[in-house]
């Protein structure tokens, strides 16, 4: 099992609608780097939920990876934002997961204590100037995140 972090802003999707519909495609990311590290999760594998472009923004839950390698339908969709014209129904170039619900943190571990916690080295979400909405999180870090959603 890996551990992730996937980035979503909670007026667009939060994980409050996540508990309401237990699972959903995480559709609609369009960078190359985000899409690969997509492509490198297993069913099974565990995603901390972090609210984008809040205030404060932060990790807020867990997810859990409930299918894999599955084609974004938004790619081919002309009414969608993520519509991509180049990408064709034989070769997609957009793949995705499928989450589900796992809980809800008691509180929100915000950006800033991440940044007083962990360095850039240790967490790519406190990088100076990362925008990746799809990140892998280590083992060891993986472990300290869970006991600090569970105070």
């Amino acid at each position: 099992m890996r551990y992730w972090l996937m980035k979503s802003e909670p007026d667009v999707y939060s994980i409050a609608d996540l508990e309401q519909t237990p699972e959903e495609i995480w559709d609609g990311v369009r960078n190359y780097q985000a899409r690969n590290f997509l492509r490198d999760m297993a069913v099974g594998d565990l995603a901390f939920f972090y609210h984008s472009n809040t205030k404060p923004p932060g990790i807020v839950g867990l997810m859990k990876i409930i299918e894999a390698d599955i084609v974004d339908p938004t790619q081919f969709d002309q009414a969608s934002q993520y519509y991509d014209p180049k990408s064709k129904p034989d070769d997609p170039r957009w793949r995705t997961v499928k989450v589900g619900y796992v809980e809800t943190f008691k509180e929100q571990i915000t950006l800033e204590t991440l940044k007083a916690t962990f360095g850039p080295e240790e967490l790519l979400v406190v990088k100076r100037g990362n925008r990746l909405s799809v990140m892998p999180v280590d083992d060891a870090v993986a472990v300290k995140l869970l006991e600090m959603g569970q105070p």
